[in-house]
């Protein structure tokens, strides 16, 4: 579950960062948990400590409002790189094409 859902656990997001296809394989804890860290210092992402139901407390996170501006400026700038790819990608085709026709 992507925090742009809703408060997630830190492992939660571990177990789920590759839904998107941003890496293969199970992201390093470590590296999750440092990137949170500097999230939180930077005031993107709050957590708070859930000590309620069985087992040990866990550390919620979620997005301040601050982060979820950020994130949608991310995402403003990621549509946009996708229209550029769409562009290029339909160009080459059509140039493929085109060589592919004359060279018959």
């Amino acid at each position: 579950m992507g925090l742009f859902r809703g408060p997630s656990y830190g492992y939660e997001l571990i177990k789920n960062i590759q839904e998107f296809g941003f890496m293969k394989g199970q992201a390093p804890p470590g590296m999750i948990y440092r990137h949170l860290r500097r999230l939180e210092e930077d005031g993107l992402v709050s957590s708070s400590w859930e000590t309620e139901g069985a087992g040990p407390a866990k550390r919620v996170y979620r997005l301040t409002p601050e982060g979820e501006e950020v994130l949608a400026a991310w995402v403003d700038h990621m549509e946009k790189q996708v229209e550029n790819l769409t562009g290029f990608i339909n160009d080459f085709r059509r140039v493929r094409k085109a060589r592919a026709r004359s060279s018959t």
